[in-house]
């Protein structure tokens, strides 16, 4: 299979698809790899290391979109990149589809066959292409809160983890998945007052065995998410429902009632967010004010950190390119279920529930369209 990897184009977005060791494994296996120009650049890597390993380098994303069979990135296409797709084209990327009608419109409208890494799943239940990016992002989260909670970039003018004799910030963490999970060990790690509201009493059975008594679990109501939320000096959203929209669990009435200077940070943005007055924002303009409370709703935290994370990516990513390429897309996803669920968009038809319910399209099971 002809396998393209396109730049990136979205703002400051930095990662990219495939890395040249990637490259070098899907050419091992009889692959043929195309790469435009410049596309490693956000990570240290040059045309030249992805010619070494056997890749085709182009000189425009037509060009790679044109030749290729199977286009591997990392964001949803853009609206340029959309025109360029082509029927039965494969489309291996994160789509995020709830919260974007148009994009999924247009995928539609294209007839390519769209597989989202964030609704691939495993057998054990997770999420294996979203896991790394919310590693990232919850680890991110923790560092970007205490940036602006300090006073020159308008927050309350709070240290994380306070000094001796002065009480540190208090950080609430909503949902205790991977996100929740990886925003609490830096909290922690950096001296926080650090509480955590899950609805499921197995993930704080879980993450009070992991932090133990310096994390506070709590179990999640609208009372606690309220009381919680007003006393918080930063506020992270990292709630999850595989597909669809993020649940909105913090009101705009509690966010005017929140400290003046306190910080939000919306990890679940790319599905929406969990704020009401939550809207995405880039790496370029990253904030906003509401109320006195300053948002952070960047929908690519992880391309801040482009090296590791297009690393951490494709460590989970690559068997599924090599499974896709090697057995094509109909066999891969017919072998594999979890792939399988990985399956957002074919031939026009809608083939995830939560997205055709978001968005008031007719489900088509992917089952069906394989036959």
């Amino acid at each position: 299979m002809k396998i393209g990897v396109p730049k990136e184009i979205k703002v400051l977005e930095n990662r990219v698809g495939l890395t040249p060791e990637s490259v070098r494994e899907l050419v091992a296996h009889g692959h043929e790899v195309i790469v435009e120009r410049n596309a490693g650049q956000g990570i240290g890597m040059d045309d030249a290391a992805y010619r070494r390993a056997g890749a085709e380098v182009a000189g425009t994303a037509a060009e790679v979109f044109a030749a290729a069979a199977m286009i591997v990135k990392v964001k949803e296409p853009q609206a340029a990149e959309r025109a360029m797709l082509k029927p039965g084209q494969v489309l291996f990327t994160y789509l995020h589809l709830a919260p974007d009608p148009d994009q999924a419109r247009e995928l539609m409208d294209s007839e390519a066959v769209c597989i989202a890494y964030e609704t691939v799943t495993s057998p054990s239940g997770g999420l294996p292409l979203l896991a790394p990016m919310s590693e990232v992002a919850g680890r991110m989260a923790v560092q970007a809160g205490a940036y602006y909670l300090e006073k020159p970039h308008g927050g309350l003018g709070v240290l994380i983890g306070g000094v001796p004799g002065v009480d540190p910030a208090k950080v609430v963490v909503l949902g205790g998945g991977v996100v929740g999970t990886h925003a609490i060990d830096i909290a922690l790690g950096m001296g926080a007052d650090v509480w955590v509201l899950d609805r499921n009493v197995d993930v704080l059975r879980r993450l009070w065995s992991q932090f133990g008594r310096p994390l506070n679990t709590v179990f999640s109501t609208r009372d606690a998410v309220e009381r919680h939320v007003i006393a918080a000096d930063l506020v992270v959203g990292g709630v999850l429902i595989p597909g669809a929209s993020a649940p909105k669990l913090v009101s705009r009435e509690l966010v005017s009632r929140m400290k003046k200077g306190s910080v939000v940070v919306d990890v679940a943005i790319d599905q929406g967010g969990c704020f009401e007055t939550s809207r995405p924002t880039t790496h370029a303009d990253p904030v906003y004010v509401v109320d006195g409370v300053t948002h952070y709703c960047v929908a690519n935290m992880p391309g801040g950190v482009p090296r590791t994370s297009t690393f951490a990516l494709n460590n989970a990513t690559l068997p599924f390119v090599l499974a896709l390429a090697g057995k094509g897309w109909k066999d891969a996803l017919g072998e594999d279920p979890h792939l399988r669920d990985g399956l957002n968009v074919a031939f026009g038809k809608v083939t995830c529930e939560p997205v055709a319910e978001a968005l008031g399209y007719a489900y088509v099971p992917a089952s069906q369209v394989l036959e």
